[in-house]
């Protein structure tokens, strides 16, 4: 059966991270997906404090988001991370409005900087690759898109691929992983209230309680090399029910 990890910035809002960690296991979680805000500027004893934690509650850590700063400023800080958490994959999750590129050429030229960046974390034995949303769905002037370029220009690049952003930004996602199914290594499980609900939520809903349709999802990305599922919900009220309604649902795909 495929296992379903856990995003822990879905529980940013509902501190301290050690009560998260003890409810991700009691709901039957064993993988936890880290981002920065988290790690990024612990020193060597706190990072350890951290594996230790993980490791009391039997929670592995295979997968991660650096952001760029710290991916391209401080490597020597992002493999101390990895490998004292464990860290298998790292992938870089976003990048702010103000310093997206215009036009197709901008975008494949970020994608040849991730290339770059990534470079040194592949030498280390890490996967590394791109986490998308939704604005590298929207048509360039040229008819292509922001996420093909980023491939483009990242050939070694692997894709962590969030299904429901890919919806949010008017793609077809079944076409999505038809193309570049073998570039996902790691997939974001989340799904899409229908219209005018859970408006307090963002419009995310737990997963199997909204309108993406898992179970095909599931047959399709089972064919691609992804080995981490991950759920993830942007802003939810409960952290609990987020946790044991989602995982319940997946359990059925």
């Amino acid at each position: 059966m495929t296992k379903l990890g856990f995003q822990l910035y879905c529980a940013r809002n509902f501190p301290p991270l050690s009560d998260t960690l003890k409810l991700v296991a009691r709901a039957g979680y064993t993988e936890v997906e880290g981002y920065g805000g988290i790690y990024a500027t612990l020193d060597e004893a706190a990072l350890k404090a951290l594996r230790v934690d993980l490791d009391a509650n039997g929670l592995t850590m295979p997968t991660s988001h650096f952001g760029m700063d710290l991916l391209e400023k401080e490597p020597e800080q992002a493999l101390l991370i990895a490998r004292t958490l464990g860290i298998e994959a790292i992938y870089c999750p976003y990048l702010m409005p103000d310093q997206r590129p215009a036009d197709a050429g901008g975008w494949f030229g970020f994608g040849q900087r991730l290339q770059q960046a990534g470079k040194r974390y592949q030498d280390a034995g890490l996967t590394f690759g791109w986490h998308n949303h939704d604005f590298e769905f929207k048509t360039l002037a040229d008819g292509s898109t922001p996420q093909e370029q980023i491939l483009a220009g990242g050939p070694d690049l692997s894709w962590e691929a969030d299904i429901a952003w890919i919806i949010r930004g008017n793609a077809d996602p079944f076409a999505w992983i038809e193309r570049y199914g073998n570039r996902i290594t790691a997939v974001h499980v989340k799904d899409i209230a229908p219209a005018g609900e859970n408006t307090d939520e963002d419009g995310w809903a737990d997963v199997g309680h909204g309108t993406v349709p898992w179970k095909d999802l599931m047959t399709a990305l089972r064919k691609t090399p992804a080995r981490h599922y991950v759920l993830e919900h942007d802003n939810p009220k409960d952290v609990e029910r987020l946790l044991t309604r989602s995982i319940a649902s997946f359990k059925t795909y």
